[in-house]
């Protein structure tokens, strides 16, 4: 049986993951970034939801997963203004790890 339109459409089709080691011990003043971020990607068009995740085994170690409707729509947002005001909130002073930043670009397979 396929899912009906409205739950289709409710599927993300593109996900992106971004990627970061933290270099000088502020994992607590990103967390708390992250949790009191201005929430601006929640309004582009095609945005689906966010997750922040931190491996238990590398607690330097932070990993952004963003859900989108399709690629398209996530590489509007990143190329935007707002994409670029959102990240004034990263806190001051943080280093991260020389080369550890990195995105990954996955298309929805199944669930």
């Amino acid at each position: 049986m396929s899912p009906s339109p409205d739950t289709a459409a409710a599927v993300s089709a593109f996900m992106a993951l971004s990627r970061f080691v933290i270099a000088n011990g502020m994992e607590d003043a990103v967390h708390h970034a992250f949790r009191e971020r201005p929430h601006l990607v929640d309004i582009a068009k095609g945005f689906v939801r966010m997750e922040v995740l931190n491996p238990r085994e590398r607690p330097e170690e932070i990993w952004l997963l963003t859900y989108w409707t399709d690629e398209q729509s996530y590489l509007v947002w990143h190329r935007s203004h707002d994409y670029r005001e959102a990240y004034e909130g990263i806190p001051k002073g943080l280093k991260l790890v020389p080369k550890s930043a990195e995105i990954l670009l996955f298309d929805y397979v199944a669930h």
